[in-house]
């Protein structure tokens, strides 16, 4: 069963195991305590116990999340997990122990905080019996795809990368003659001259996802309707790739997509709590950091020559320009002789004390200060700069939709993909932008800012959005790509007529 959380699918096994996991350690932890006083009635006589048991289980919880151990791509081989078990026990345990020291009485008794730690890590040793059922895809949504061009490539694609989709690809069903798609390994792969129907049903796919590229003139109406009002689970390929990965596949869609598609609502509720949330994450923010604003000043100030705090102009809502403001990380004047240039991993004009402000992202603090102001939110897609966003907007559909919001000091792309400096990375960053976009909310927002902390904490920000570059850029290098006077594609050409005539229209 397939739940949905901000349009995004999440496998309703994932909430469980989650549930579980906390369910398990609060349980084994009162009954260690239990076996420790020698009664099963001892911990009804105060209420001590059972909050012991609470603080211990929310310590844990927090310390595997923050260890991406509710990752199930990160921790998909049987070391890494348990490297990473052994990291979050690690700091949990610590936790606890300056918490006992700090406050003994919270683990009255000879020994039960030892006892229910041991018990702890006993009991999560069911992580290891759930990826045995993840690898054997047991508990999935069994799926049967009808395509063979790019979109359906992308859709395989993910389903077999993410082992936790909670989707099954039983059978794809080709649209042309043209061979079978070879991502289509271990797939049973038909064709069109059969029932669509009588397939779905003798793979038991209760669900058909209809992932082809052109639909005019080739779409199987008949059979789809007689799948249709036999209760079978018809889905645009296109609204399923939005689901199952929290991002819109932009090279796919029309402007059509846009106008009828559900979402990119900002009611009046939205902006107001969105502008309060932000003055006071951006005032309380600036506030606790204020002893750390004048060791970074004085470190940049002793490190090298020019300002401590850099400006730049960026793009803001509506493509109004505003002044951003963030501590120097770079030479003065870096960009005298190049121009307007992406930073780059091991950037030559990165100073000492920038290096370690871009690692752990504090360059970005004096940013609070423009939420402040209004210029930014906390939650939003980043801010670019006028330069890159003209480039931009010539090579990537739809790049300038991501404007109509306001830009945020972390984001919805920060901590799906992470860090990027080329075409391929803003086009796929863009992605995630327009899904925030369209389904922004306060819970979302807080969701994000949890997971920003997170990736600031793991620094697995850059490495991740590198990791992922590797993967698109053969996908989107014959589309796009970056000279002094960028070319357009037919299909971006075409794209963008389509849309500046709706625009016109409009």
């Amino acid at each position: 069963m397939i739940l949905r959380v901000f349009n995004k699918d999440l496998p309703l096994r994932n909430l469980i195991f989650v549930c579980g996991e906390g369910v398990l350690i609060y349980t084994v932890v009162l009954v260690s305590t239990s076996l420790q006083l020698g009664s099963f009635n001892a911990f009804f006589s105060s209420y001590q116990i059972p909050a012991n048991a609470l603080l211990i289980m929310v310590v844990f919880l927090t310390s595997f999340y923050f260890n991406d151990l509710y990752n199930l791509k990160v921790t998909d081989s049987y070391m890494e997990l348990g490297w990473r078990l052994t990291k979050a026990i690690g700091i949990a345990f610590i936790i606890l122990a300056l918490i006992c020291f700090g406050v003994p009485s919270l683990f009255s008794g000879n020994g039960i905080f030892a006892l229910s730690i041991l018990f702890v890590l006993l009991g999560i040793s069911w992580r290891y019996a759930y990826n045995y059922l993840l690898r054997k895809k047991m508990f999935t949504e069994k799926v049967l795809v009808l395509g063979s061009g790019r979109l359906c490539r992308k859709i395989l694609d993910e389903i077999s990368e993410s082992r936790d989709s909670g989707y099954q690809v039983t059978g794809l069903v080709s649209t042309n003659s043209v061979p079978a798609l070879t991502i289509a390994s271990g797939i049973p792969v038909f064709n069109m001259n059969g029932s669509i129907y009588e397939l779905a049903e003798s793979l038991m796919s209760r669900k058909i996802i209809v992932a082809m590229d052109q639909k005019r003139g080739s779409l199987p109406t008949a059979d789809l309707l007689h799948c249709k009002m036999n209760g079978f689970k018809i889905l645009e390929g296109e609204s399923f790739y939005e689901k199952l990965t929290g991002k819109i596949l932009v090279e796919q869609i029309n402007p059509s997509w846009f106008i009828f598609s559900k979402g990119f609502r900002k009611s009046r509720f939205t902006r107001i709590m969105k502008r309060t949330t932000g003055l006071i994450l951006a005032g309380l923010g600036l506030l606790l950091a204020s002893p750390l604003i004048g060791i970074i000043a004085l470190a940049i100030k002793l490190d090298s020559k020019g300002p401590i705090i850099f400006k730049q102009v960026r793009c803001g809502q509506g493509e109004r320009p505003f002044e951003l403001v963030k501590f120097r990380s770079m030479i003065d004047n870096a960009e005298a002789d190049s121009g307007p240039t992406w930073a780059q991993d091991d950037d030559c004009r990165v100073t000492r004390v920038g290096k370690i402000l871009r690692k752990y992202r504090l360059d970005e603090i004096p940013q609070m200060w423009n939420v402040l102001k209004g210029d930014m939110s906390f939650v939003g897609p980043r801010p670019e700069r006028p330069e890159f966003v003209e480039k931009l907007k010539k090579i990537i559909p739809y790049y300038s939709e991501r404007h109509a919001v306001k830009p945020g000091l972390t984001g919805w792309a920060q901590i799906s993909y992470g860090y990027g400096a080329s075409v391929e990375d803003s086009l796929e960053k863009l992605k995630y932008d327009l899904f925030y976009i369209k389904n922004m909310n306060i819970l979302m927002d807080l969701m994000i800012i949890f997971g920003t902390i997170k990736v600031v904490l793991n620094y697995n920000g850059v490495s991740q959005g590198h990791s992922e570059h590797k993967r698109v850029q053969a996908e989107t290098h014959e589309m796009f790509s970056m000279p002094d006077h960028p070319t357009l594609s037919d299909s971006v050409e075409k794209c963008d007529r389509t849309r500046e005539a709706i625009e016109r229209f409009i």
